[in-house]
């Protein structure tokens, strides 16, 4: 979607549905309920969701973003207004915008998942209907997280340097839309018979791990229900390292197989660590993704902040 399409449709929900804020340029009063809501208006269903939310949120203040980054900046904004809490309604790149936002503020983050996957929302046990979700939030219960960064873009989930990123990269936005997260298998194919990136990763001014692409993870999933970081805890101040060596069509698959059972860790061209802090060098400048989101390129220097996000979950997770 564009940003001038993305921007109608957040003129006409501010139109429609009271209470709804449009754009990072308008200023809203000190508000009595200190709960903020910042939605994708691009999101799947947004517009038939944002109206039961406006049903259910008693009271919240509600904007709608304009376009890529604005979710970031409606979130500082929301920090310095003295909002303590700050809602993510939208997918894992909306998610992704709203913590840089946050940053190491002392605020609590919410989530509302409407995206394609939601893996962070998974991560947490949070449940993907509005309803439900939001009583999660009503219940108060949080949880203290690490906060992971990329060159000093925070991450919640994951980030990938190399071949996962370069899928990112080429995926079109339309065939996305239409087949969700399929769209992903289809460009891997592609990516897949190119000649990959050599990448090297050093820990401790050393050389630990050398491959086609690396994946950094601070919880257990990565692009839905595939647990590559099998033994991750987002509370346990480490950063979990998948190095993959391989990157033609046939390893792809079996990481794949690998990683939707669990076992893709074990894999004897694959090598599996866990540190504080890395960094990633590659022989030609590489993408560099996090939370499904482009961030940058190598080289890439990736720290850890143990428990510096505030988060709402379920008691049970």
């Amino acid at each position: 979607m564009t940003i001038a399409r993305a921007g109608a449709i957040s003129r006409a929900l501010s139109a429609h549905v009271p209470g709804v804020i449009a754009g990072a340029s308008l200023q809203a009063k000190r508000p009595l309920n200190r709960t903020c809501i910042i939605i994708n208006p691009a999101a799947r269903g947004a517009k038939a969701r944002l109206a039961r939310l406006r049903k259910i949120a008693h009271g919240a203040v509600i904007k709608a973003t304009i376009g890529p980054g604005d979710a970031e900046a409606q979130a500082e904004r929301a920090v310095e207004q003295g909002y303590e809490t700050i809602v993510a309604a939208g997918g894992d790149g909306t998610v992704n915008e709203v913590v840089n936002g946050i940053g190491t503020a002392p605020v609590t983050l919410g989530i509302l998942p409407m995206g394609t996957v939601n893996v962070f929302a998974m991560e947490l046990g949070i449940p993907f209907g509005l309803d439900a979700a939001w009583r999660v939030i009503r219940a108060r219960h949080t949880r203290h997280i690490d906060l992971a960064s990329a060159n000093d873009h925070y991450f919640v989930q994951m980030a990938g340097i190399g071949f996962d990123a370069q899928v990112v990269k080429e995926n079109n936005r339309t065939t996305k839309k239409m087949l969700g997260p399929f769209s992903y298998l289809l460009t891997a194919t592609k990516v897949s018979v190119a000649r990959p990136a050599k990448l090297r990763v050093i820990t401790h001014g050393r050389t630990v791990a050398e491959g086609s692409f690396v994946l950094v993870g601070n919880g257990r999933y990565y692009g839905g229900p595939f647990s590559v970081f099998r033994g991750a805890d987002s509370q346990d101040g480490l950063l979990h390292v998948c190095v993959f060596r391989g990157s033609d069509p046939v390893s792809i698959i079996r990481y794949l197989r690998g990683a939707l059972f669990g076992s893709v860790a074990s894999f004897s061209d694959v090598e599996y660590f866990k540190a504080k802090n890395l960094v990633v060098e590659a022989d030609r400048e590489v993408p560099l993704e996090a939370d499904g989101e482009l961030i940058g390129h190598s080289p890439v220097k990736f720290a850890i902040r143990p428990r510096k996000l505030r988060v709402l979950a379920p008691a049970s997770t």
